[in-house]
């Protein structure tokens, strides 16, 4: 009750806000890499326009209008929530408001993209990917692109849709808007496409040291070179493509936006590279999974270079939110890792145990699978049995807590609060 109450409280107080500074709104949705693709876009901006970007994960009916309001969620202290609604009449009166907005808009559930565009209507919308990601309360994938598609839809005549073009469902949608649309990707009919993709990394000794990916970016017959510091997947480049794409619509030269990512951040359990112990290197997937990030995480660990006596590890934790999906995507999932041949399989958690009878019914051999209920218990196995030169994927959901291992295995955990997530706040208590 006092949930919803503050919900409204909230959404009238945001779309006041919205009315009397009528900023640009550019919302962002999607299976994966929303958040990828919000600071990409916002980093794309940075030099042309004041804006703010969602806090974190604030993607949801509280989320969204606290970034409205510039306010941080104060968990229960119902008289914290008091001062923020005191603060926001304040700042409805007068306060420094950014040009843009840049807004995640989260979907779990049906209806919840109409809630958060009545509060904040974009004019650029994201689409980055459809995949069976929440489909608990969605059905199934189809469920999915019904509701995240009207970010798109719903858009003004004047508006810009920015749309997927290697994603066949989110292309799909491009004939159902009626916006003006770009598209990006890797594929020939992209608007704004990607090409002579390069994963720079070299061995020494043991030791694999990712330096970034390279590619080069082909607009209307320009083409830019861009290199993204540590970054290791197709997804990250995804997310570049679709902020160069939004700063199109205002305008902006290609080449000025391209050189603002010459010092673009990886974030914290997005496949980042961390050295681990014994001269290890740990993919940090570990913030949250889905299928379809899983599928591109895989990928790029297979093409990870390996000295001949390493081992490839895939350590998976449950994909939450998959509704009565879940079990047949584990299992699928346990045959493809199984396929692609990689030395270990350890999952985490009782989903994640479908993951081992795909590997096991397929050809991977059985005395390489492993199983945990937790990471905690996950983490000093995988201690112990690692060696010199290894290469672990380490993926799963929030509530699984993968980040643990990743704590556990690397090589300088002293700066762990820099480079994993959920390292503040309550989550340290948490099991």
């Amino acid at each position: 009750m006092i949930k919803k109450v503050l919900e409204k409280i909230l959404a009238i107080l945001a779309k006041i806000v919205i009315k009397r500074y009528n900023p640009i709104i550019i919302g962002i949705t999607g299976s994966v890499g929303k958040t990828s693709t919000k600071c990409a876009v916002f980093n794309a901006l940075r030099n042309k326009f004041s804006s703010r970007q969602s806090f974190k994960n604030y993607n949801n009916e509280i989320g969204v209008p606290l970034t409205i309001l510039n306010e941080r969620s104060p968990g229960k202290n119902l008289l914290k929530w008091f001062g923020i609604f005191l603060r926001a009449i304040f700042k409805i009166i007068y306060t420094p408001y950014p040009k843009i907005l840049i807004l995640e808009m989260a979907v779990d559930r049906p209806g919840d993209i109409d809630y958060l565009i009545k509060i904040a209507k974009p004019s650029r919308s994201i689409i980055t990917a459809i995949s069976a990601a929440h489909t608990e309360f969605l059905g199934d994938i189809n469920g999915v692109l019904k509701e995240k598609q009207k970010l798109a839809t719903r858009l003004d005549y004047s508006g810009w849709a920015i749309l997927n073009a290697d994603d066949e469902k989110v292309l799909g949608i491009k004939s159902r808007v009626s916006s003006k649309v770009l598209t990006y990707g890797f594929s020939k009919n992209a608007d704004v496409r990607a090409i002579e993709f390069n994963f720079n990394q070299k061995l020494v000794n043991k030791q694999v040291e990712i330096k970034g990916i390279g590619f080069k970016l082909n607009y209307k017959g320009s083409i830019v070179p861009i290199f993204l510091p540590n970054a290791t997947t197709k997804a990250q480049v995804y997310s570049v493509l679709a902020a160069i794409a939004v700063s199109i619509t205002f305008g902006i030269n290609v080449i000025n936006v391209a050189n603002n990512f010459s010092e673009f951040k990886i974030l914290s359990g997005r496949m980042r590279p961390i050295h681990g112990i014994k001269s290890s290197l740990i993919l940090d997937d570990s913030y949250n999974a889905s299928p379809k990030a899983l599928d591109l995480s895989l990928n790029t660990l297979s093409q990870i270079k390996k000295h001949p006596e390493a081992k490839k590890w895939v350590v998976i934790g449950d994909m939450k939110e998959l509704g009565n999906q879940s079990e047949d995507i584990h299992y699928k999932f346990g045959k493809k890792i199984a396929q692609m041949q990689f030395d270990y399989l350890v999952t985490v958690g009782p989903e994640a145990k479908n993951l081992s009878k795909g590997a096991r019914a397929s050809v991977m051999n059985k005395e390489n699978i492993f199983e945990f209920n937790d990471s905690t218990k996950a983490k000093e196995f995988i201690k112990d049995k690692l060696g010199e030169g290894d290469i672990l994927l380490v993926k799963g959901s929030q509530a699984v807590r993968m980040e643990k291992i990743v704590e556990t295995i690397m090589k300088h955990p002293e700066h762990k609060q820099d480079l994993l997530v959920r390292q503040g706040g309550n989550w340290k208590e948490k099991l």
